[in-house]
């Protein structure tokens, strides 16, 4: 007796130890690649490209599986026209700026890749994370699984580098100087200005009294004021999108916080000025001495222009400043 229970317990051991082995190996299967060969062949491809591409599979195996000792920067975005993403190739050439400023910085090591996935590639990843938006930049840790902030909030702080490498420095510790590429284009365009500006006024050089026009000079300073008013410096220094795509999956030109703003909208907000601007102006000049008529004309034009679109610009001030009580025509 007792040495069929020997017999059994032995047995037991060799089934335990056998379910144990298959376990390790179906796990190592599962993952396909050691640590020491993922982490090898991040490095090298990150030789080649600073910011990765992945495919669904790729995702899965360098990112989604363990084991993994290194923390994952993947933008998730759809860059092929037939998507009509009209922020996706700024964003993107946005973080491959932050991309090969990491690349090629001192403090680059293993702990830290770049990687993207387009829709066309890897649809399955979009499903996986249940995303319907694009582009979206996460983080995903060396450990653990990502949680609600390592999502980036561009709709708060835009996608411009600089953004982008304060995020990677708040969830990684790792705090990357962004190198811009030169881009000779805006010196280009000023010599050019000051080049034809320059020939204007030698061609001119006999008669240069339009330099007196006080109408001339007023257009200039109103440009200005509305360049300023609307929000040109702020989308220079912030790089705010374009437009954004609303949870419905339309396109919105209106940021919905007063925190933000979008390029489109700050165009808006510029002509809306203008018009009210150019009703004023109508209604100063029908009180001049004119035919009565056309004073008559030019008065009610000035109204319409200053009523319709002063309500549409405090519209768009409701819809920023949530809990705005007043509205005029339109709410």
């Amino acid at each position: 007796m007792k040495l069929l229970h020997k017999t059994l317990l032995c047995t037991l051991i060799v089934m335990v130890g056998c379910l144990i082995f298959v376990a390790a190996q179906s796990k190592q299967q599962k993952s396909g690649l050691s640590l020491s060969e993922k982490v090898q062949n991040l490095v090298d491809m990150n030789m080649k490209k600073p910011l990765l591409r992945f495919n669904g599979a790729k995702f899965r195996e360098y990112v989604k599986n363990t084991p993994r000792n290194y923390s994952m920067i993947v933008m998730l975005t759809a860059l092929a026209p037939s998507r009509q993403c009209q922020i996706c190739r700024h964003a993107h050439d946005e973080f491959s700026i932050v991309a090969n400023s990491y690349r090629f910085s001192p403090i680059y090591s293993n702990k830290l890749f770049f990687a993207m996935v387009d829709f066309d590639d890897g649809s399955d990843v979009f499903q996986m994370l249940r995303l319907n938006t694009a582009p979206v930049f996460m983080h995903f840790p060396a450990k653990g699984k990502p949680k609600g902030a390592d999502t980036m909030d561009i709709h708060r702080v835009g996608f411009a580098a600089d953004s982008i490498a304060k995020f990677v420095a708040e969830r990684t510790d790792i705090t990357i100087r962004v190198f811009r590429p030169p881009n000779y284009s805006g010196t280009v365009a000023m010599i050019t200005l000051v080049a034809l500006v320059g020939s204007f006024l030698y061609i001119r050089r006999n008669n240069l009294e339009f330099l007196y026009n006080k109408n001339l000079w007023g257009a200039v300073a109103l440009f200005f004021c509305f360049a300023m008013i609307s929000g040109q410096m702020w989308n220079h220094i912030r790089g705010p999108p374009l437009v954004h795509k609303t949870q419905n999956g339309g396109v919105a030109y209106i940021h919905g916080s007063s925190q933000g703003q979008l390029v489109v909208e700050t165009y808006i907000v510029m002509f809306l000025n203008a018009m009210i601007v150019l009703g004023m102006i109508l209604l100063i000049e029908s009180g001049t001495p004119k035919a009565h008529n056309r004073n008559r004309m030019m008065a009610m034009a000035g109204l319409v222009l200053l009523t319709v679109f002063f309500s549409f610009l405090l519209s768009v001030f409701r819809s920023k400043a949530q809990g705005y009580p007043y509205s005029f025509l339109f709410k």
